[in-house]
Protein backbone atom coordinates (compact mmCIF):
# COMPACT_ATOMS: atom_id res chain seq x y z
CA UNK A 1 0.00 0.00 0.00
CA UNK A 2 1.35 3.42 -0.99
CA UNK A 3 1.41 6.22 1.54
CA UNK A 4 -0.56 9.31 0.61
CA UNK A 5 1.68 12.39 0.57
CA UNK A 6 1.01 14.91 3.31
CA UNK A 7 -0.07 18.46 2.53
CA UNK A 8 3.40 19.65 3.59
CA UNK A 9 5.09 17.16 1.22
CA UNK A 10 2.81 18.18 -1.67
CA UNK A 11 3.49 21.87 -1.03
CA UNK A 12 7.24 21.24 -0.82
CA UNK A 13 7.19 19.42 -4.18
CA UNK A 14 5.16 22.24 -5.78
CA UNK A 15 7.59 24.82 -4.38
CA UNK A 16 10.51 22.75 -5.71
CA UNK A 17 8.82 22.52 -9.12
CA UNK A 18 8.39 26.31 -9.32
CA UNK A 19 11.96 26.96 -8.11
CA UNK A 20 13.30 24.47 -10.68
CA UNK A 21 11.35 26.29 -13.41
CA UNK A 22 12.73 29.64 -12.26
CA UNK A 23 16.30 28.36 -12.18
CA UNK A 24 15.77 26.75 -15.60
CA UNK A 25 15.39 30.14 -17.26
CA UNK A 26 18.64 31.10 -18.95
CA UNK A 27 17.16 34.02 -20.87
CA UNK A 28 13.64 35.37 -21.16
CA UNK A 29 12.01 38.14 -23.11
CA UNK A 30 8.35 38.95 -22.49
CA UNK A 31 5.91 41.80 -22.75
CA UNK A 32 4.76 43.17 -19.41
CA UNK A 33 1.93 45.22 -18.03
CA UNK A 34 2.73 46.86 -14.70
CA UNK A 35 -0.09 47.99 -12.44
CA UNK A 36 0.46 50.09 -9.33
CA UNK A 37 -1.76 50.11 -6.26
CA UNK A 38 -3.85 52.99 -7.63
CA UNK A 39 -4.66 50.93 -10.74
CA UNK A 40 -2.49 52.88 -13.20
CA UNK A 41 -0.84 50.71 -15.83
CA UNK A 42 2.21 51.00 -18.04
CA UNK A 43 3.62 48.41 -20.39
CA UNK A 44 6.92 47.47 -21.88
CA UNK A 45 9.35 44.65 -22.52
CA UNK A 46 11.16 42.64 -19.87
CA UNK A 47 14.48 41.02 -20.74
CA UNK A 48 16.08 38.67 -18.25
CA UNK A 49 19.38 36.82 -18.30
CA UNK A 50 20.39 34.66 -15.39
CA UNK A 51 22.08 35.09 -13.10
CA UNK A 52 20.74 38.41 -11.88
CA UNK A 53 20.32 40.49 -15.02
CA UNK A 54 17.03 42.13 -15.92
CA UNK A 55 15.80 45.11 -17.92
CA UNK A 56 12.37 46.73 -17.79
CA UNK A 57 12.14 48.81 -20.96
CA UNK A 58 8.98 50.88 -20.55
CA UNK A 59 6.67 51.95 -23.37
CA UNK A 60 7.47 55.02 -25.42
CA UNK A 61 6.64 58.17 -23.47
CA UNK A 62 7.50 56.65 -20.06
CA UNK A 63 10.91 58.09 -19.10
CA UNK A 64 11.82 55.23 -16.72
CA UNK A 65 14.24 52.36 -17.09
CA UNK A 66 15.02 49.66 -14.52
CA UNK A 67 18.13 47.57 -15.03
CA UNK A 68 19.66 44.81 -12.92
CA UNK A 69 23.31 44.07 -13.70
CA UNK A 70 23.70 40.99 -11.53
CA UNK A 71 24.63 42.89 -8.37
CA UNK A 72 22.28 45.85 -8.10
CA UNK A 73 19.01 47.19 -9.44
CA UNK A 74 19.18 50.67 -10.92
CA UNK A 75 16.13 52.82 -11.58
CA UNK A 76 16.79 55.64 -14.01
CA UNK A 77 14.25 58.47 -14.34
CA UNK A 78 15.28 60.34 -17.46
CA UNK A 79 12.66 63.03 -16.93
CA UNK A 80 14.12 64.32 -13.66
CA UNK A 81 17.65 62.99 -14.34
CA UNK A 82 17.69 60.87 -11.22
CA UNK A 83 19.35 57.50 -10.61
CA UNK A 84 18.62 55.21 -7.66
CA UNK A 85 20.57 52.03 -7.02
CA UNK A 86 20.19 49.27 -4.44
CA UNK A 87 21.46 45.68 -4.02
CA UNK A 88 19.31 43.10 -5.84
CA UNK A 89 19.01 41.06 -2.65
CA UNK A 90 17.48 44.03 -0.81
CA UNK A 91 14.33 44.11 -2.95
CA UNK A 92 11.38 41.80 -3.54
CA UNK A 93 12.92 41.02 -6.96
CA UNK A 94 15.82 39.34 -5.17
CA UNK A 95 13.75 36.14 -5.07
CA UNK A 96 13.49 36.27 -8.85
CA UNK A 97 17.03 37.39 -9.68
CA UNK A 98 19.51 36.74 -6.90
CA UNK A 99 21.23 33.40 -7.64
CA UNK A 100 22.35 33.15 -4.00
CA UNK A 101 18.83 33.51 -2.62
CA UNK A 102 17.38 30.16 -1.55
CA UNK A 103 13.82 30.79 -2.70
CA UNK A 104 12.58 27.42 -1.44
CA UNK A 105 13.76 28.29 2.07
CA UNK A 106 11.61 31.45 2.25
CA UNK A 107 8.69 30.39 0.05
CA UNK A 108 5.19 29.61 1.19
CA UNK A 109 2.69 28.11 -1.22
CA UNK A 110 -0.61 29.97 -1.39
CA UNK A 111 -3.82 28.19 -2.41
CA UNK A 112 -5.00 28.92 -5.97
CA UNK A 113 -7.89 26.51 -6.44
CA UNK A 114 -6.37 25.48 -9.78
CA UNK A 115 -4.02 22.46 -10.04
CA UNK A 116 -2.35 24.08 -13.07
CA UNK A 117 -1.32 27.18 -11.10
CA UNK A 118 1.28 27.53 -8.35
CA UNK A 119 1.41 30.69 -6.24
CA UNK A 120 4.52 31.24 -4.11
CA UNK A 121 4.91 34.00 -1.57
CA UNK A 122 8.56 34.73 -0.82
CA UNK A 123 9.57 36.81 2.17
CA UNK A 124 12.74 36.69 4.24
CA UNK A 125 11.48 36.80 7.86
CA UNK A 126 14.87 38.11 9.03
CA UNK A 127 14.63 41.04 6.59
CA UNK A 128 11.02 42.26 6.31
CA UNK A 129 12.42 45.52 4.91
CA UNK A 130 13.21 43.65 1.68
CA UNK A 131 9.49 43.27 1.02
CA UNK A 132 7.47 40.35 -0.29
CA UNK A 133 7.01 38.92 -3.77
CA UNK A 134 4.21 36.56 -4.75
CA UNK A 135 5.05 34.73 -7.98
CA UNK A 136 2.39 32.97 -10.05
CA UNK A 137 3.44 30.02 -12.20
CA UNK A 138 1.21 28.34 -14.79
CA UNK A 139 1.83 24.86 -16.15
CA UNK A 140 3.23 25.13 -19.68
CA UNK A 141 5.12 22.26 -21.29
CA UNK A 142 7.11 24.71 -23.46
CA UNK A 143 8.53 26.60 -20.48
CA UNK A 144 11.63 25.60 -18.49
CA UNK A 145 10.66 22.97 -15.92
CA UNK A 146 7.15 22.87 -17.40
CA UNK A 147 6.10 25.97 -15.41
CA UNK A 148 5.84 29.47 -16.83
CA UNK A 149 6.27 32.58 -14.70
CA UNK A 150 2.97 34.29 -15.47
CA UNK A 151 3.01 37.24 -13.09
CA UNK A 152 4.13 38.54 -9.75
CA UNK A 153 3.00 40.97 -7.09
CA UNK A 154 5.74 42.85 -5.24
CA UNK A 155 5.05 44.57 -1.95
CA UNK A 156 7.93 46.75 -0.78
CA UNK A 157 8.75 47.83 2.77
CA UNK A 158 6.59 50.95 2.35
CA UNK A 159 3.61 48.72 1.45
CA UNK A 160 3.75 49.87 -2.19
CA UNK A 161 2.16 47.17 -4.31
CA UNK A 162 3.19 46.57 -7.93
CA UNK A 163 1.72 43.83 -10.14
CA UNK A 164 3.56 42.58 -13.25
CA UNK A 165 1.82 40.38 -15.82
CA UNK A 166 3.90 38.75 -18.53
CA UNK A 167 2.85 37.63 -22.02
CA UNK A 168 4.59 36.51 -25.20
CA UNK A 169 7.34 34.62 -23.37
CA UNK A 170 10.46 33.78 -25.42
CA UNK A 171 12.97 31.49 -23.72
CA UNK A 172 16.60 30.71 -24.51
CA UNK A 173 17.04 33.61 -26.91
CA UNK A 174 20.40 35.34 -27.45
CA UNK A 175 20.68 38.35 -25.15
CA UNK A 176 23.75 40.56 -25.38
CA UNK A 177 25.16 41.80 -22.07
CA UNK A 178 24.95 45.34 -23.52
CA UNK A 179 21.19 45.04 -22.94
CA UNK A 180 21.89 45.66 -19.26
CA UNK A 181 23.84 48.89 -19.77
CA UNK A 182 22.21 52.30 -19.47
CA UNK A 183 22.95 55.95 -20.13
CA UNK A 184 23.38 58.11 -17.04
CA UNK A 185 21.13 61.18 -17.39
CA UNK A 186 23.02 63.21 -14.80
CA UNK A 187 25.26 65.70 -16.65
CA UNK A 188 28.26 65.20 -14.35
CA UNK A 189 28.08 61.40 -14.65
CA UNK A 190 27.71 60.77 -18.37
CA UNK A 191 29.49 57.56 -19.27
Amino acid sequence: MLATPTVAQTQASEIDRAVTALRGITTLRANFVQTDRSGQTVSGVLTMKRPGKIRFQYQKGVPLLIVGDGKALTMIDYEVRQVQRWPIGNSPLGALLDPNKDVARFAKQLPTGDPGVISLQVRDPKHPEYGTITMIFVRNAGAPGGMQLDSWVALDAQNKRTTMRLTGHQYGIAVDDKTFKWTDPRPANRR
